[in-house]
């Protein structure tokens, strides 16, 4: 199997990786820390100006056609250079919801709106006491003449303070962990009966607990069945985890080269650190966990294209047990290599530490894909 970038996948990570080192470094991105919602949007529009915003959309829905190693090539980027766009939220996950499930009118109301810049989106699903299991749903969503009722509580909205348009998960029947019975709505982010609960996170991005009290939504705010939304879900979630694979592979990679400069630069006993073996040896070793996170990012990149929705989500769970092993070791030995000043606000791959936390931990932790691959009689 051929592992190769192709001419034009070439030229788009050196397009992308051109345009973060330019836009993005450390005190950049305070500053875009400060601006409200918590991200540039000087940098968003630099992103669509580039077609990054528009890569995984049809040519009829004014997209490129990408596929998934597009998205990969992208999202390391955004990992190597700790992004707090919401490109995730956005283009994977709102723009997967349209991809799979949008009708013709809801694709020609939102994907423009995506491509060009003017609009974000947010994904409204954790409830509480709901963990990582995508069909423990108390939200309910009620019929009323041709339109529904929205009732309930989200937590942990990623970009839910300024998104233009949430994605809520809702229950239209049964009970609240039946895995038929949920439905799939866009809500305009400033609805009647919306309240936001808006908060930094430890890495850095922004989010929104968000309540909703008879919140009206139209007949055309159904995403596909309202009662037999769980198989779209589930699907855009595992694009979702295969992206965030492929952002923790940038953010370890990173992690790596900055911990190793550290090393060669600092001095004790009068000659740099990197001199003694034994940090050598750490370092080899956080490579090989460095490698071993691509390899998987690579597969479950390959694999979320596969039909069979079993088989794909058994090897993204892999992909993210894997991973999930991967950036702890990076993440925690980069610390240390760094000793105390690794911990301080001050210093850069503190930052790099939170995100590759705040990762392992979105969409199921690293204990939660292991149960799911051990279920399936898979070996990790």
């Amino acid at each position: 199997m051929d592992f190769d970038l192709s001419e034009e996948q070439r030229l788009l990570k050196e397009s992308v990786d051109g345009l973060l080192t330019d836009a993005y470094d450390f005190e950049q991105r305070k500053k875009y820390m400060a601006e409200k919602g918590g991200w540039s949007k000087a940098v968003w529009s630099k992103l669509a100006e580039q077609g990054l915003l528009g890569l995984p959309f049809t040519e009829s829905d004014g997209g490129f056609g990408a596929g998934g190693v597009e998205t990969m090539i992208v999202m390391e980027a955004l990992g190597k250079a700790l992004v707090l766009e919401p490109y995730l939220a956005t283009v994977v996950i709102g723009g997967g919801f349209l991809r799979h499930g949008g009708s013709a009118g809801q694709k020609a109301a939102h994907i423009s709106g995506i491509i060009d810049g003017s609009k974000t989106f947010a994904f409204a699903q954790l409830e509480k006491n709901s963990r990582y299991d995508l069909f423990d749903v108390a939200t309910t969503a009620k019929k009323k003449g041709a339109g529904w009722i929205i009732d309930g509580e989200k937590f942990v909205v990623l970009n839910g303070e300024n998104a233009d348009t949430l994605i809520v998960t809702a229950r239209t029947a049964g009970g609240q962990r039946d895995r038929s019975g949920i439905g799939v709505f866009l809500v305009p982010g400033n609805a009647k009966g919306i309240a936001k609960k808006a908060y930094p996170t430890q890495d850095g991005l922004h989010a929104a607990d968000i309540t909703f009290t008879g919140v009206e939504v139209g007949a055309d705010a159904v995403i596909g069945d309202p009662e037999n939304g769980l198989a779209l879900i589930e699907r855009v979630v595992d694009e979702a985890r295969t992206a965030l694979c492929a952002e923790a592979v940038g953010a370890m990679d990173e992690s790596l080269k900055t911990t190793v400069e550290y090393l060669k630069t600092r001095k004790q006993f009068g000659v740099p650190i990197g001199s003694f073996q034994t940090l050598q040896h750490r370092a080899a070793d956080m490579f090989v966990a460095l490698e071993q996170a691509r390899s998987m990012s690579m597969f479950a990149t390959m694999a979320s294209e596969f039909d069979d929705a079993k088989e794909r989500a058994t090897a993204i769970a892999a992909a993210k047990v894997q991973v999930g092993k991967s950036l702890k070791f990076v993440g925690q030995q980069s610390i240390q290599l760094h000793g105390g000043i690794g911990m301080t606000m001050e210093a850069k791959i503190g930052h790099y530490f939170k995100r590759l936390t705040m990762i392992e931990n979105t969409f199921g932790d690293t204990d939660y894909h292991l149960r799911r691959v051990t279920d399936q009689g898979g070996l990790v």
